[in-house]
């Protein structure tokens, strides 16, 4: 992890694996990791498919300014599957994490489906979060660019071997980086007693249109608190124009264009990331 981080340009405050956290919330067993750091409480919330481990690199250089928590979403990751993934749901577990760790305000980073939910968090509960960074993700996205590697995601199976996962990945993507996806793959799946590699999230699709009426409504839940919108300089999901148009509508939002990054804003380019975040969220 280190050293992918470091092959990234992730200047490393503290090299220390983080401790994981569990708690729970309406029969909901969920899960994250305390990455510790000192300064303003940070929790961070993955995009859909992903997990808690999509922020290890953000983490790494960020956790010299921050405290920061980053948690696995129900059906995500080392949470538990649930019937109910309503974005409301998810935003309660959010806020359970906060209580469980005493936290009584914080400072919110959500990428695509995560930012969804901060977003929510911060509507529902406006006394809790003090300041919300979005990452890749505004009314007007489009995910239409993302159509076959979403597709693969959710046809992820057991294997023997997890190169054959790498491998397959590579072919739908064959720009990406193969120590990345490598480092991407084994955070999604967990070794099983009979030695096979098994995919770690629920495998049933989402609501996406619940999700998209959700993506609506984010200009209306942020007018409260300072926002930073943080755009992928080639993502096919958010465009430029897209993400501009959110920005005018906040009293108090700003915008930061990261250069050689996609929707995964985080993995793909987390140096730039990290100084745009520190910069925001120390403030």
């Amino acid at each position: 992890m280190t050293e992918l981080a470091g092959s990234l340009g992730v200047r490393i405050h503290d090299p220390a694996p983080p401790s994981e956290i569990t708690y729970s919330r309406a029969d909901c067993r969920l899960h994250g990791f305390d990455w510790g750091g000192t300064g303003p409480v940070v929790l961070l919330l993955h995009g859909g498919g992903l997990t808690a481990r999509t922020w290890d690199f953000v983490c790494l250089g960020l956790r010299g300014a921050a405290r920061l928590v980053a948690l696995d979403l129900r059906g995500h990751g080392d949470s538990d599957w649930s019937d109910d993934y309503r974005i409301a749901a998810m935003a309660d577990d959010v806020v359970a994490a906060a209580d469980h760790l005493g936290f009584d305000r914080v400072r919110l980073v959500g990428m695509s489906l995560g930012g969804v939910v901060a977003a929510h968090v911060a509507d529902a509960y406006p006394g809790r979060v003090e300041r919300l960074a979005l990452i890749d993700v505004a009314p007007g996205v489009d995910f239409a660019g993302t159509r076959r590697m979403r597709a693969f995601m959710a046809g992820l199976r057991p294997v023997a071997e997890l190169d054959t996962v790498v491998d397959a990945a590579i072919q739908v993507s064959p720009r990406a980086d193969r120590a990345s996806v490598a480092y991407r793959m084994s955070t999604l799946f967990r070794r099983a007693p009979n030695g096979d590699w098994v995919p770690k999230g629920d495998p049933r699709p989402p609501d996406f249109p619940a999700i998209l009426a959700a993506i609506e409504r984010l200009a209306a839940q942020l007018t409260g608190l300072p926002v930073l919108l943080v755009r992928g300089g080639h993502s096919r999901v958010l465009s430029q124009s897209t993400a501009e148009r959110l920005v005018e509508c906040l009293p108090d939002g700003e915008l930061v264009v990261v250069p050689d990054a996609g929707h995964n804003v985080q993995e793909d380019n987390p140096a730039a990331l990290i100084a745009a975040l520190r910069a925001f969220l120390t403030r």
